[in-house]
């Protein structure tokens, strides 16, 4: 790595913000010797820009040793944010390569067959005319031949070994705050009926721990491994059986390496299982601190790295969490220059989200929603539902109010084609989102508010968050909750001259901003102390959608009739004068 290129490698024209005194200190930070330089950047800072001026640094051909590593790798695990890289003309270098199943095969009637299912896939010894010209193929040689590759986070592990996409000097991870968890997620074995083609031929036991695991393991590696020969034996495969194919080689492999870990004295990751309906059901295998695994898919990968995301919340933490060696890596604080007036929080409380208390808090917050729209009656708005069940019941009380009209929803299936629509709508439409907290840009009028419905806490029926917290590593708890919250309030606030507001719905978001303090960033602990509670206008669901007809009014009395507590008062008459 060459660090004193890193200021004249910055591909805009000019710096904005704090960008050039990041650049001066990550070069800093490289040249006294660290291997690993976290960049704690804020949303807006342009993360992106600074991370091409990173992968600038890398080593070229003409400075290299015959056995040191050139060129960089761009790595994402946010699809979007690769998109964003692509249409961005600063970063145009960025050579970009994606999976197989993104592309479309090229020969006469195939067009419509994804590469991963071609011919190529499905014909033994096929020899294709074409392979110089197929997409795919070639935008893998090309990046693979660039001096900055750029591919998702998952494609960047699956090709862990390959002669393609081999060590490089200068490895750059964006949006890395949850890396951890994400080689969590990918090492995760999940062993149902939808991911197991031999399914009917191995229906699992009761599964009782780790130990009953490695010996179910074995039985499927057995039956799936015969299967796999059969299918390779065949001349050639319809497009169900190269799906078959390459579902169980992935199988395989994945057994395999939980065997190989869980069975070495060695290995530092711990495995928990999770079985919660019992024999014959879905068996979930799954790694703690998985760094035999980032070891192998990400460390090995480079020879200096660079990890930014504006939410590593504390260094040390981070290090334990992906195997990192803390004396070896830095930490680079990018101050935030948009201004906290620009960015403020409200508190519009209701109670708590928790599972035992959110039918009594819902209603209220329903409420509170049809008020914060009278307050925005032009403008559209995010809602962070958190989980499809709190989506679903919110939806059916804004109904209820005669609001429908102006809220959108997705699903799990077109998630992505009802955002696109919503974010080129010019109305005041409200969208009622799941799991949208990280990896959006709503800059400008694309959205001017937004509500957190509940405290993002880790699932504790999962049985590694459960493990966790038996451990004692409560500050973990909170630290992944804080960062999720942090991730969201930076969604409608995307430059320094954009405005937008966030307002708080649930109880223990509070609670986690005083058992979090310590991990807080300066920027958001100021928009923290000047959080306030808004001047809300009255109920008046027709105002809300910008109607003042009498149906609307007569709809807007009924339900308010419908939700006073039980002693007769009004939900909000204790937050609220109206």
């Amino acid at each position: 790595m060459k660090p004193a290129r890193i200021e004249t490698e910055f591909p805009a024209p000019a710096y904005r913000g704090n960008q050039e005194q990041a650049l001066a200190d990550i070069r800093a930070a490289f040249e006294a010797g660290n291997d690993v330089v976290l960049v704690r950047a804020p949303t807006g800072s342009g993360k992106s820009l600074l991370a091409r001026a990173i992968a600038g640094s890398a080593r070229t051909a003409g400075e290299a040793e015959a056995n040191e590593p050139i060129g960089a790798y761009y790595t994402t695990p946010q699809v979007s944010q690769l998109d964003d890289v692509a249409s961005d003309d600063l970063l145009e270098d960025l050579e970009i390569i994606r999976g197989k199943n993104n592309y479309s095969c090229i020969l006469p009637g195939e067009t419509d067959t994804p590469v991963d299912q071609a011919p190529c896939n499905r014909e033994r010894m096929f020899d294709c005319q074409v392979k110089h010209r197929c997409p795919y193929f070639s935008d893998r040689s090309i990046a693979a031949n660039r001096p900055i590759a750029a591919m998702t986070l998952a494609y960047f592990m699956q090709t862990a070994g390959s002669d393609v996409f081999g060590q490089r000097d200068v490895v750059v991870v964006d949006e890395a705050h949850g890396l951890a968890e994400w080689a969590e997620m990918y090492a995760t074995i999940d062993l149902s009926p939808r991911r197991v083609p031999v399914w009917n031929d191995v229906h699992p036991p009761e599964i009782d721990g780790p130990d009953d695991a490695e010996g179910y393991a074995e039985k499927v590696t057995r039956i799936a491994s015969r299967r796999q020969e059969e299918l390779r034996g065949n001349a050639e495969l319809d497009p169900d059986e190269v799906a078959e194919r390459d579902r169980l080689t992935e199988l395989v492999s994945e057994l395999q390496w939980f065997l190989e870990d869980y069975r070495n004295p060695d290995s530092a990751t711990t495995w928990v299982v999770d079985q919660p309906d019992g024999a014959g059901t879905a068996v979930t295998i799954k790694p703690m601190n998985p760094e035999r695994y980032l070891k192998h898919t990400v460390w090995d990968r480079g020879q200096k790295f660079a990890l930014l995301s504006a939410t590593i919340l504390s260094k040390d933490a981070f290090c334990a969490g992906a195997g990192l060696d803390p004396s070896r890596v830095a930490l680079v604080e990018v101050d935030h220059t948009f201004p906290v007036e620009n960015r403020p929080l409200y508190d519009v409380t209701q109670g708590k989200m928790t599972y035992e208390k959110r039918d009594r808090t819902l209603p209220r917050m329903a409420e509170v929603l049809v008020r914060i729209m009278q307050a925005h009656p032009s403008e559209k708005g995010l809602v962070h539902c958190h989980s499809y069940g709190i989506q679903e019941r919110l939806v059916d009380l804004l109904r209820e109010y005669g609001v429908d009209e102006r809220i959108r929803v997705h699903d799990r299936e077109n998630r992505d084609a009802v955002l696109s629509t919503w974010k080129r709508s010019d109305g005041n439409e409200v969208f009622c989102s799941v799991k949208m907290e990280e990896a959006l840009d709503l800059e400008g009028d694309l959205a001017r508010w937004q509500l957190l419905c509940k405290a993002p806490y880790p699932n504790t029926r999962d049985s590694r968050v459960a493990q966790r917290l038996e451990d004692g590593q409560w500050g973990w708890y909170y630290r992944a909750a804080l960062r999720t919250v942090i991730q969201a309030c930076g969604r409608v606030v995307r430059a320094p001259d954009d405005h937008g507001a966030t307002y708080l719905g649930d109880s223990s978001l509070l609670d986690l901003f005083e058992r979090a303090r310590t991990d807080m960033p300066d920027w958001f602990a100021e928009q923290v102390d000047r959080m306030s509670k808004p001047d809300l206008p009255a109920l008046d669901s027709g105002a809300a959608v910008g109607e003042t007809s009498s149906r609307s009014r007569s709809r807007s009395r009924s339900r308010r009739s419908t939700t006073r507590d039980s002693d007769g008062s009004h939900p909000l008459s204790d937050v609220w004068d109206s």
